[in-house]
């Protein structure tokens, strides 16, 4: 990438949003020297920093996160930065609500990111499958659903989680050059568009809110057994969804739009 658009990046964030931006993990820039905590992944192999194993097409950086998801580590092991340090405390807003990052993958699988604040509020990860292998893609997170929510104001922690799937084997994945940003990200060529979905709030309690980038298909609710709980369809890009005759526990919503689909967990609590 461009090191005087990344320099140009990195000013607009820290002047508009006292916030790092970018993330490119170079020796002289962000993301390298934080504390990063690797969570879920059975042994936890930390987080490395690594010279770009596939420097070509869209990512020439010389420097990039290489994260082990292991087989046996859960679907959503994934890496976090610490709170009240590296990233900075931030709120969303049309200027920084959008997250692009770039990831290089041998298989199709989720990838999830997320924000979270020092009290643990968290906006929820919206995972969007790479559709590329072993080539770098670049994925854009629309995360302008939830400006104004309470998880959105005071953000100090980011969440990647570069491989979210059940696992037949240990993936290697790469990511590099997280930006923050405004609607402009979404116009590169090279990012191929998908349902982006917010959920919240997570834990819910008697209404789930949610909000896509277009109308859904279907939204179904599934519990730990694998079964159906709640399905309605079609559902408007913003709406609202009575959960008040689930019982309380662990549950997956999918979302399908066409051949594309996303899945997200949901936790209900009415303590």
């Amino acid at each position: 990438m461009d090191k005087l658009l990344l320099a140009g990046l990195t000013l607009l964030g820290l002047n508009l949003n006292a916030q790092i931006n970018p993330i490119d993990f170079e020796p002289d820039g962000h993301g390298a020297d934080w504390t990063w905590t690797v969570f879920e992944n059975e042994t936890n192999p930390d987080l490395l920093f690594v010279p770009n194993p596939f420097p070509s097409g869209i990512n020439t950086s010389e420097t990039v996160a290489e994260f082990t998801a292991l087989q046996s580590g859960a679907p959503f092991a994934g890496c976090e930065t610490m709170h009240g340090a590296d990233i900075g405390t931030f709120s969303l807003d049309p200027s920084n609500a959008y997250v692009s990052m770039m990831v290089y993958k041998s298989v199709i699988s989720d990838v999830g990111f997320k924000f979270a604040t020092p009290a643990g509020a968290s906006t929820g990860e919206i995972k969007i499958a790479n559709t590329l292998v072993n080539q770098w893609e670049r994925l854009v997170f629309d995360f302008t659903g939830i400006i104004g929510e309470p998880s959105s104001n005071g953000i100090d922690q980011i969440v990647v989680f570069p491989d979210f799937q059940n696992r037949s084997s240990t993936n290697v994945i790469y990511f590099d050059n997280i930006i923050f940003g405004d609607s402009s990200l979404l116009t590169s060529g090279d990012i191929h568009q998908r349902i982006q979905s917010v959920i919240w709030p997570n834990p819910a309690n008697h209404i789930l809110n949610f909000k896509a980038a277009t109308d859904i298909d279907n939204i179904s609710i599934i519990d730990v057994l694998g079964r159906t709980v709640l399905s309605t369809n079609p559902v408007s890009a913003s709406t609202t969804i009575d959960i008040s005759a689930l019982p309380e526990g662990f549950y997956s919503v999918m979302l399908i739009n066409g051949h594309h689909k996303e899945t997200q967990k949901l936790v209900i609590n009415r303590r």
